[in-house]
């Protein structure tokens, strides 16, 4: 095959095979290297800006190339060995291979890159608040699993780019009591005999495995995702109780449709309870199977009180509107504070969830919760109020709820997201010229180390109406 370097063009074009020489100049949102040629873009999986390699073009998507590394050239001062074997074919984590300093820097960079590009905003951002710890952070992990036709059960996340698994039996990053149960988890669903296929192309049964840990509490809810109701679960169920103290309860979750939905509609108790503890920002939850919470306690609680500091320096004469408010993870903080609160959401098991916290932590009198559309919600409930939260999910805020907002704006806007892109379009039309807001800060959170992704909370003030 011809081979050129990245300065040299090549008279036949790009096309599959051609060996190139190139440098890595940034990152994709997977963590892969990032290659210029020929006003092409070249993805180059595993190699780290400023980096060269010598690649093998692939296939190409639209106007970009994928390619493979032949000859990696040179490496980074910023590269390290990953921490986990398995970190070069699971797709679980993608920056493993890069320092933390160095992925904390490269996040930071990305979302003033993206808020410039996609946003127009050029402001400068506080620090990240990161998670020292690096590995550990997870308190919760879905795994899949298959029965392989030599007759072993696997049980991983997926390698990059497929639905095959990567057989693991520890996970470095979940929380270390839940990376405990792991191997001893699966040698007894190995040992039970029962099929697996978590996509259900060749066979019913087992889907996944599920736990969860209160970080604060210890007490633990392993779940087991199936396309059909197993008897013998009952009685591993009944074993992992009586084995191992923090565990609390087991749940069967039926997923009987071929979807990439993991979790289904109805959940049962296979034994001990249905819920475990966890103390957030003080406060006592209950969490289920099926509850949303976020993946890293401590930077949740760290993030949560950036915006309960935030709001409660304001004199505030209306209530405070969380919208996405999900089981109370922001609502009921700020309503510990003395603030009465209203939040919305579409879900009405999380609002039913997020009532009982209200009540069993006392704050019912300062809070209320109100299932359905949000946009509609918002209609309904900004003319009275004096902030509103927003947390909404990785696509952003949907037009309806933008229109809503910007026909009521209330004084204070706080908008914590996943998605630096998505929220950058949403700022835009927020914030002046277009919007009324003027943007007062942005807060990076790390929720997910070893991995490209990002929170970020934008504090907006009305300035005009």
């Amino acid at each position: 095959m011809p081979e050129t370097n990245g300065t040299e063009a090549d008279s036949s074009g790009p096309r599959p095979g051609l060996r190139l020489e190139l440098q890595a100049i940034d990152l994709d949102r997977d963590g892969h290297g990032l290659a210029r040629w020929q006003g092409w873009v070249v993805v180059v999986p595993g190699l780290l800006p400023g980096e060269r390699a010598k690649v093998q073009l692939q296939q190409r998507q639209k106007s970009r190339w994928l390619s493979r590394i032949s000859e990696r050239l040179d490496s980074s001062p910023s590269r390290r060995r990953p921490p986990c074997i398995l970190a070069q074919d699971c797709g679980g984590c993608t920056l493993q291979h890069l320092e933390e300093s160095a992925q904390r820097n490269w996040k930071q960079d990305q979302l003033h890159q993206t808020m410039l590009r996609l946003g127009g905003i050029d402001h400068p951002q506080a620090p990240a608040l990161t998670d020292q710890r690096g590995l550990g952070y997870r308190n919760r992990g879905l795994i899949p699993l298959r029965r392989g036709e030599d007759g072993r059960l696997r049980m991983g996340y997926f390698r990059r780019g497929s639905h095959r698994i990567v057989n693991l039996s520890r996970c470095p990053v979940l929380d270390p009591r839940l990376d405990a149960l792991v191997e001893p988890l699966k040698q007894d669903l190995d040992t039970s005999g029962l099929s697996a296929d978590h996509d259900l192309s060749q066979s019913q049964g087992l889907r996944h495995l599920g736990l969860r840990i209160g970080h604060h509490t210890g007490e633990v809810l392993i779940t087991v995702v199936s396309s059909q109701p197993l008897p013998a679960l009952q009685r591993l169920a009944q074993q992992w109780i009586e084995r191992w103290d923090a565990v609390k309860g087991v749940t069967l979750n039926l997923q009987p449709r071929r979807t990439n939905q993991i979790l289904g509609a109805t959940t049962t108790v296979l034994a001990g309870a249905p819920t475990i503890r966890e103390l957030f920002c003080g406060l006592q939850l209950q969490l289920s199977t099926t509850t949303f919470f976020q993946i890293n306690t401590p930077q949740a609680e760290r993030i949560v009180a950036c915006i309960v500091s935030w709001l409660s320096q304001a004199e505030l004469a209306g209530p405070i509107v969380d919208a996405y408010c999900g089981i109370g993870t922001i609502s009921l903080p700020l309503a510990a504070q003395g603030h009465h609160v209203v939040g919305l959401e579409i879900n009405p098991d999380s609002i039913d969830q997020a009532r009982s916290n209200a009540d069993a932590n006392g704050l019912g009198a300062r809070t209320e919760f109100q299932a359905g559309d949000v946009a509609n919600l918002l209609k309904e409930t900004l003319a009275t109020c004096s902030a509103l939260v927003v947390d909404p999910p990785r696509r952003g805020l949907e037009s309806s709820v933008t229109e809503a907002i910007l026909s009521e704006p209330p004084a204070l806007l706080a908008y914590l997201s996943c998605d630096m892109a998505t929220q950058a379009r949403d700022l835009k039309r927020l914030l002046q010229p277009e919007g009324p807001y003027r943007l007062e800060q942005l807060q990076p959170v790390d929720f997910f180390p070893q991995t490209t992704h990002l929170e970020n909370l934008a504090f907006l003030r009305r300035v005009s109406s």
